[in-house]
């Protein structure tokens, strides 16, 4: 082969490379903080403990982290992104649920852990553009529900129907880059909260959190819903049981602020936050030893 092809071919492995490693973005941090937590939870012996109990160690090792927001952005075009060195209310539930899955499964390779946060980031677990991922944490709730990775035990515990036409995302375009550069993007999203608007669910109001709360177990996830015309959830939390025998909330509170629990419990917490109207409760279930791909 002559030199002159000999680089042409190379060059064009390398770009075939490249586009193949740029359907996920991750760093080499991202891969050493990811096997630190399987090399945490496997000290507990996860195999004797239940699945609640891995999810709270999990989600109690990422205590001290900052809180930073947009992490899971691409531009131009949906790509499945880690980035665990800094979480937002929402990918610090997903991620530590994705860590305390693979653990259960014993499949504790980063790229068993990327492929888990695929199966909870996205519609069906598939990936196919931005509109596929779960941006509503009631449609969070539903699909994962739907595929037995969650239980929502809101009604169950307590909850009455929670009635609401959701349309923030759509409303509010220009919040969200890729809605703003695309239209078709626009009407997809419109779809999806015309989905969410139409089917039935639960919330406990702030007002009867108190009462239900002997009904919540720790490792419970928390979607706390808002006054906020159009939107859901604004904010979400782990539940985690205390010596005070309330609940209180593991989270990632906001900008500015670390992953840590919630001096106030739960019903006190929501009181004090003047947009928050109450909660919905989801149960992780156990996992099967197969994840389904």
């Amino acid at each position: 082969m002559k030199k002159g092809k000999f680089h042409f071919s190379i060059i064009i492995l390398l770009l075939f490379s490249s586009v193949i490693f740029a359907q996920n973005i991750y760093s080499s941090d991202d891969s050493l903080i990811c096997k630190e937590k399987f090399s945490l939870v496997n000290y507990e012996n996860p195999n004797t403990l239940p699945f609640d109990s891995v999810f709270t160690i999990v989600a109690k090792s990422f205590i001290g982290t900052e809180y930073q927001p947009k992490t899971i952005e691409t531009p131009n075009a949906e790509r499945l992104k880690i980035h665990l060195s800094g979480l937002d209310c929402y990918t610090f539930i997903e991620t530590s649920l994705a860590l305390a899955r693979v653990v259960k499964s014993k499949k504790t390779t980063f790229t068993d852990f990327v492929n888990e946060v695929k199966l909870i980031r996205y519609r069906n677990g598939l990936l196919h553009g931005w509109t596929s991922r779960l941006h509503y944490f009631s449609d969070w709730i539903y699909d994962l529900s739907r595929r037995n990775i969650l239980k929502d035990v809101t009604e169950a515990i307590g909850g009455i129907p929670y009635r609401k036409t959701i349309n923030f995302m759509s409303s509010h375009p220009e919040a969200y880059p890729m809605l703003a550069e695309n239209k078709m993007r626009i009407d997809s999203i419109r779809q999806v909260e015309k989905n969410i608007s139409a089917r039935s669910y639960y919330y406990i109001p702030e007002n009867l959190i108190e009462h239900s709360e002997t009904k919540i177990n720790s490792g419970d996830i928390l979607g706390i819903t808002t006054d906020i015309k159009g939107l859901d959830i604004s904010h979400t939390a782990i539940a985690i049981r205390l010596s005070d025998k309330r609940i209180h909330l593991l989270h990632a509170p906001n900008v500015g602020q670390k992953v840590q629990i919630s001096k106030l419990p739960l019903s006190d917490y929501i009181k004090s936050h003047k947009h928050q109207t109450g909660i919905m409760v989801a149960r992780p279930l156990p996992v099967n030893s197969t994840i389904k791909k």
